[in-house]
C-alpha cells in the first residue's frame, strides 16, 4: 500500500488494487467517522457517481474502505470548484469543506470528483458535521488552564 495522508485526523492509504483504505484518528473520530460512512450511503443511494462508493466499514477501528476516485486535483479552477460542489447539492449533500485538496481528477471516468465527506451535511434531514460544529464541539473539549 502507499500512503496518501497522515495527518493527526486520518491516515489513507490506496492499495495496490486502487482501492482506498481511511483510518480515523484524533478530535471527533468518532463523530467524522460515522457522518463520512452515513453520507457516503446515501449518495449511492441517491445515485451519485462521481464520489466514492463504500465498500466495508468496521466501526470499532474507526475505518473505512472506498473505491478510488482517481487523483487529487490541485489546479483546478474556482468556477469548476464551485460547479462541482453545486453538482453534489443537486443529490442533497452540502459538503462543507469545498476547497480543491477534497477534488480529484479520475482519468477512467474522464471526470473531476468529490471525495472526504466527514464535514458534510445531508439537506434533506439536516444531518451532518459542519466545520464550524467541529471547532466549536473541541473548544468545549478543551480543559480550562
Amino acid at each position: 500500500m502507499r500512503d496518501v495522508k497522515d495527518t493527526k485526523r486520518a491516515e489513507v492509504r490506496i492499495g495496490y488494487d486502487g482501492i482506498v483504505h481511511k483510518r480515523y484518528r484524533g478530535p471527533l473520530a468518532n463523530q467524522r467517522y460515522e457522518n463520512e460512512v452515513q453520507v457516503l450511503k446515501y449518495l449511492e443511494s441517491k445515485g451519485c457517481t462521481f464520489v466514492p462508493r463504500l465498500l466495508d466499514a468496521t466501526p470499532e477501528e474507526l475505518y473505512i474502505i472506498t473505491t478510488n476516485c482517481g487523483q487529487i486535483a490541485p489546479k483546478v479552477s474556482q468556477e469548476k470548484m464551485e460547479m462541482l460542489f453545486a453538482e453534489l447539492e443537486e443529490y442533497g449533500v452540502r459538503h462543507n469543506d469545498p476547497f480543491a485538496r477534497n477534488i480529484t481528477y479520475d482519468s477512467r471516468e474522464g471526470r473531476f470528483c468529490i471525495i472526504d465527506f466527514e464535514f458534510s451535511t445531508i439537506l434533506e434531514t439536516g444531518e451532518g458535521l459542519t466545520l464550524d460544529e467541529a471547532e466549536e464541539a473541541l473548544k468545549k473539549e478543551k480543559p480550562k488552564i
